[in-house]
């Protein structure tokens, strides 16, 4: 499955919600029929789109059964996913989303840092945040200088430790 999106927020008194397209491909949202929506609290469940309307700030989007602020409401939070079909190719250095959540990090020395868990855009670039084992929660800008390697396949990012990045909460290698 591919992450595409997030609800944010109820929208009206009709169980509109407001998403954040987390898609660059044109239509994605227009053409919608079903989605998978994985949901912290309530696990997965499978929805029918019946409406999609383009905001400035993202999509508003109405599902069969979902027609109160109340329904609406127990989506909030959640990832709207699709199946995943076959992905155009990307340039050198660039990433699907997808492919990167929950991929481990390590630095160079090889002292485990944790699993990507979010991607977060700014307006100078994203910044990953890496949650380790214990809990800590680091910062990762996604920079060249800081992020050394990439390796999809196999699952894993090393990072260049820098002070003040990831002083603390980094476990030795196994």
């Amino acid at each position: 499955m591919v992450a595409i999106g997030k609800v944010l927020g109820v929208h009206g008194l009709r169980g509109d919600v407001r998403v954040q397209s987390y898609s660059d491909v044109p239509g994605r949202f227009e053409g919608l029929r079903k989605v998978t929506m994985l949901n912290p609290r309530t696990g997965a469940r499978t929805l029918v789109v019946q409406g999609v309307r383009s905001t400035p700030s993202g999509y508003l989007v109405n599902f069969e059964g979902i027609d109160t602020p109340e329904a609406a409401a127990s989506l909030v939070g959640a990832i709207l996913q699709i199946p995943q079909q076959p992905l155009a190719p990307l340039s050198d250095d660039r990433y699907y989303e997808c492919d990167l959540l929950g991929m481990e990090v390590r630095t160079e020395e090889g002292l485990v840092v944790g699993a990507l868990t979010d991607i977060l855009s700014t307006t100078s670039n994203a910044i990953f945040v890496v949650r380790g084992a214990e809990g800590s929660e680091h910062l990762i800008p996604a920079t060249k200088e800081i992020v050394r390697t990439i390796d999809v396949p196999h699952r894993m990012m090393t990072v260049r430790q820098m002070a003040g990045l990831l002083d603390e909460g980094v476990a030795d290698a196994v």
